[in-house]
């Protein structure tokens, strides 16, 4: 099992929980989530996907609205493997909210 650090007094709607679960996994060491910033484009709903390689781990990016957050994991899985345990520990808050985008 994992760890999740919790540091910073404001997260992404509904990232706490999905963070939470993805730590229970016991190929994960430790969560960190990082800066939030403000983007230009829109996403219906939470996601969370890779976005780079690191030393011990990636960098994951988190998106709801225009708002991103960047995410740092540290694990000895591939990427394909992180990218599929991700999406099955997403809550059902964030997948009701993305299944308007895919109809």
């Amino acid at each position: 099992m994992g760890r999740l650090v919790i540091t910073h007094s404001t997260y992404l709607e509904g990232l706490i929980p999905w963070l939470r679960a993805l730590a229970a996994d016991e190929a994960i060491q430790t969560i960190t989530p990082a800066v939030i910033a403000r983007v230009r484009g829109r996403t219906q709903g939470l996601r969370l996907r890779l976005s780079t390689p690191m030393l011990g781990g990636y960098k994951l990016v988190a998106r709801r609205g225009a708002t991103v957050q960047e995410v740092f994991v540290v694990t000895n899985l591939a990427a394909e493997e992180l990218q599929r345990r991700i999406d099955s520990c997403q809550p059902e808050a964030s997948i009701k909210g993305r299944s308007s985008a895919k109809s």
